[in-house]
């Protein structure tokens, strides 16, 4: 599972497209799953998962059970059992013409469509938007139950990364559509941490800077919190021969360590 980060215009919904090449890059190759998604659009299309990041099914008059009948023919490994039993869990009206659906239960209904043929990638934008508290924790479980039981890699878009943070093993950070970085969560749990100090007196906090600094925090009096990326040792030794007492050092949840990121690539 990729979650991938990003500002508003940073171009996530852009990637997507062009993953499943509803949109053309203006040059360079696309390669989805061996294929070439410019020169194989349709065969790349049978084989995604995909949640759009608006709440659109495209056919209005259908009724959402006729829907799920047009959707299934241009993918070959649709589950009918399986689309059965997330109509179910989902709580999907198929009587309900696709026009009349709540933007709730549009994206409901496109998260059936994105699993139901138990795709080898699933590209997930925005995927619990519109979502309801209950029908939000409900559809991340049985996400994660979907990601154990069938083989496939995930690539999320989302801004609520506080939601997925179980689910994630690669964490990606585009701006301005330029990929920035990209890491394993174990690498970025190990690298990027938050040392709580304090400084001697009469000194600024805003003074200390060094390597891989992210953030830095002034605190009560002579405390101070420094994000950085880097080896605790080093990093832990090069405060101390600064004159700091280091009085914690702990990693970043998923969502702090996407903020302090973002936040580092707009100061600079």
């Amino acid at each position: 599972v990729y979650v991938l980060v990003g500002p508003n215009g940073a171009g996530k919904t852009t990637l997507l497209q062009v993953l499943m090449n509803l949109k053309r890059a203006s040059k360079g190759r696309v390669g989805v799953l061996g294929m070439d998604a410019r020169q194989e659009g349709p065969r790349v299309r049978a084989q995604i998962g995909y949640v759009p990041e608006d709440h659109f099914l495209g056919y209005p008059w259908m009724t959402v059970g006729r829907l799920l009948e047009h959707c299934s023919v241009y993918h070959p490994t649709w589950d009918w059992e399986y689309a059965d039993q997330l109509a179910s869990l989902l709580e999907i009206d198929r009587e309900r013409k696709c026009g009349q659906l709540s933007k709730g239960n549009v994206r409901r209904v496109q998260l059936l469509l994105a699993l139901a043929h138990r795709p080898a990638l699933l590209l997930l934008d925005e995927p619990t938007d519109g979502l309801d508290h209950v029908a939000r924790d409900r559809t991340l479980e049985f996400l994660a139950e979907h990601l154990v039981d069938t083989p496939t890699t995930a690539l999320i878009s989302t801004h609520r990364v506080y939601e997925i943070e179980r689910l994630v093993d690669h964490v990606g950070v585009i701006r301005d559509g330029r990929l920035l970085g990209q890491v394993t969560l174990e690498e970025l749990r190990r690298m990027l941490r938050r040392y709580s100090a304090d400084v001697p007196e009469g000194q600024e906090p805003r003074e200390w800077e060094m390597e891989g600094m992210v953030a830095l925090r002034p605190g009560l009096g002579r405390s101070v919190e420094w994000t950085v990326w880097g080896e605790e040792e080093r990093v832990v030794t090069e405060l101390t021969v600064a004159g700091a007492t280091v009085r914690d050092c702990a990693p970043l949840t998923v969502d702090e360590a996407a903020t302090a990121l973002l936040s580092t690539q707009e100061a600079s």
